[in-house]
């Protein structure tokens, strides 16, 4: 009984070890994903997986399709690549959203998930490169095949509502920058931006009036702190860029490469806030004393240091400095308080402020007293 037992479990252990050998052995399906708008990215990544496949000898590449559809060119390439498989690729998701990527030889199929694509798929026969094969699918190993940390960042860029954040926010560091020189940081976020925002933009149909448009608005933004319009510059700035927002992707028969209606009243909103503010504090500015220069000294008081004389200079003290002074009304003397009328080159012409007497003059030195005593 004991060998019996025995012998059933080393068979039992046999067993396993050889199907665990062959499960090892047999190729794995490969999986993949599209997402989101179809573009050139997709394409790119559509081809490194079925590149990947065809080195691994996979008997199938699979698909699992959630896209409202995408670019004319990208879908025709991935098709093309399809086409030149060497393994079997099938294509799995909602028909409705997965439409725009079956006109190829791939498999379709609806189901709830990667195994019931490979049951229904097993035993069909699946056009290829080089001549058709019948599938061997069913229970299948899968190996995932998911993008890359890079191909989903450019993937995400290339989202025609973040491209055009991406656009508007370089342009706002850099307007930031040229206002404000020398801050660096915002001109160094706003060029990364514009660049990837450059990237994303040249995988979409642009209308190029549109474009115009947004560049017109920047400009008048950049024009309006140099520039006395109190505000119209920045108004017709807010309308050309948001009419451009709205015009700035041409795929009529695309509804899904529009840029958002809500991102684009953001933007505007926040252009229109900054640049308000902006020119708020500009007209402020502009109204407010000058407080440095020479047109900072109008109005300021001082303290004769020495005499002024009718017709003669004197020295005033003002704002810290000392400073060579004249007094169209006459005489005034030293301790008494002045306050600047204008300045003319380094000569301040002063008159003695109103509610202080002259100063009594200075007792005579003990020794200059004693002098006159003396004489």
């Amino acid at each position: 009984m004991p060998l019996r037992a025995a012998a059933l479990v080393a068979f039992a252990l046999a067993y396993l070890s050889v199907a665990v050998a062959q499960a090892q052995s047999r190729p794995e399906v490969v999986v993949g994903h599209i997402d989101g708008i179809v573009n050139p990215v997709t394409t790119a990544y559509v081809d490194r997986v079925i590149s990947d496949a065809e080195r691994a000898n996979a008997p199938a590449v699979v698909f699992s399709v959630d896209s409202p559809g995408g670019l004319a060119d990208a879908i025709r390439d991935i098709n093309l690549r399809i086409e030149r498989s060497t393994v079997p690729v099938l294509i799995s998701g909602d028909p409705n959203g997965a439409s725009d990527v079956l006109r190829s030889n791939a498999g379709n199929y609806v189901a709830t998930d990667v195994p019931d694509v490979l049951r229904q798929a097993d035993g069909a026969s699946v056009q290829v490169a080089s001549s058709p094969r019948t599938l061997h699918t069913v229970d299948a190993p899968t190996r995932p095949a998911d993008m890359s940390a890079i191909e989903s960042f450019l993937h995400t860029v290339t989202n025609p509502t973040i491209a055009y954040i991406l656009l508007s926010m370089g342009s706002l560091g850099l307007l930031l920058e040229l206002f404000n020189p020398g801050s660096v940081f915002p001109g160094v976020v706003g060029g990364i931006c514009l660049l990837l925002a450059f990237y994303a933009l040249g995988t979409l149909p642009l209308n190029f009036a549109g474009v115009a448009l947004i560049g017109f608005g920047l400009l008048l933004f950049a024009l309006e702190p140099f520039l006395t319009s109190h505000g119209i510059l920045a108004v017709g700035g807010a309308i050309a860029f948001g009419v451009g927002s709205v015009l700035l992707v041409n795929a009529p028969d695309a509804p899904f490469l529009h840029v958002s209606n809500l991102a684009i009243s953001a933007v505007t909103v926040v252009m229109i806030g900054f640049f308000g503010f902006l020119v708020g504090a500009i007209i402020r500015a502009r109204r407010r004393q000058p407080v440095t220069g020479h047109e900072g000294l109008v109005g300021a008081t001082g303290v004769v240091r020495r005499d002024i004389e009718r017709g003669q200079h004197g020295i005033v003290f003002v704002l810290g400095e000392l400073w060579r002074a004249t007094a169209a009304e006459g005489r005034v003397s030293e301790g008494e308080q002045v306050v600047v009328q204008r300045v003319d080159g380094l000569v301040l012409s002063v008159r003695r402020a109103s509610g202080f007497a002259p100063a009594p003059p200075r007792p005579l030195a003990p020794a200059a007293s004693k002098s006159k005593l003396a004489g």
